[in-house]
Order: C-alpha cells, then structure tokens, then sequence
C-alpha cells in the first residue's frame, strides 16, 4: 500500500468490523461471519467474478487449521488472495490497492434496523390534547405525563388543615 494513512485507516475498518456484534471482542481477530459482512458491506463480493463461498474459502484457506479467527495479518493475506479475482483486468499489486481502497475507512453497515412510527390507531389514542374528563388531568399543559400523582389522589398526612 501506498501512504502510512491508509494502512492506519484499513487497521482502523479491520477493528471496527471485528468487533462488530460480539460484546467481547478486542478488535484483534475477526470471525469468519464478521469477515463475510466486511466483504459484502465493503462491495469486495460483487455476485460474479467474487461470490460468498469464494470469501468463506479464502477465510478458510489463511486461518490456522483449528483456529476460528483471523487476525490483522491473516487479513491482509486475504485480500490478496481476493485481490486479483475482484480486479482481473489489474496486476496483482494493482488489484491489492485497488481491494485495499475498497475496505479502508469504511464501518459496519446496520440493515434492517426498526425504528417506531405512530400511525393509524396509535396516534390518536397517544395524542393527549384530545383526551377529556379526568383523563386529562393526568399530564400536563405540555402533554408530559404527570406519573403517580396524576392517577392517584394522594393524601397530605402533614398534621395542617
């Protein structure tokens, strides 16, 4: 690779997708789903010159033989494996660059993420300003909840009248 920055930066996208979804990793080794969600979040696969099994198999191919995990180095050694069947058209040192650019500064991507909508039925029934009789005497003039003390009348034992 070229410039000291853009190593920091492919170091940098190693860690923060080793530890992508795993409360207990160090960053230090990746596993082989997280490699997989790096190549495809990355675009290194691209369905036909480079495919899911080939990244599982050049996964396979750089880890030790009874570990489960890779690390920095044996990343690197993948994506020159990757290299020069994503970028044929390229010669091996070009195509390594070129795969390295892919991946460097680039972060997990987070599909299919839900996020609450009130529609329909619920906006209505969660609009306070629309609520009558004592209902209403449970928030207040902002429409914030008041808690216990707007459910419950509560009593004032202080001893004064």
């Amino acid at each position: 690779m070229a410039g000291n920055e853009e190593m920091a930066s492919l170091e940098e996208s190693f860690r923060k997708f080793a530890i992508y979804g795993d409360t207990k990793a160090t960053g230090q080794e990746m596993n082989g789903k997280n490699w997989a969600k790096l190549c495809k979040d990355c675009k290194v696969t691209d369905g036909k010159s480079v495919t899911s099994t080939d990244v599982d198999i050049v996964f396979s191919k750089v880890k030790g033989k009874t570990a489960r995990v890779i690390n920095y180095e044996e990343f690197k050694k993948a994506l020159e494996e990757l290299a020069p069947k994503r970028f044929k058209d390229k010669s091996k040192e070009e195509a390594y660059e070129a795969i390295c650019q892919l991946v460097a500064g680039k972060e997990p991507i987070n599909v299919g993420v839900t996020k609450a909508k009130t529609v329909g039925a619920v906006e209505r029934l969660t609009d306070t300003s629309k609520y009558t009789g004592s209902h209403k005497e449970r928030f207040d003039e902002s429409g914030k909840g008041k808690g216990k003390s707007g459910r419950e009348n509560i009593v004032d034992n202080s001893g004064y009248v």
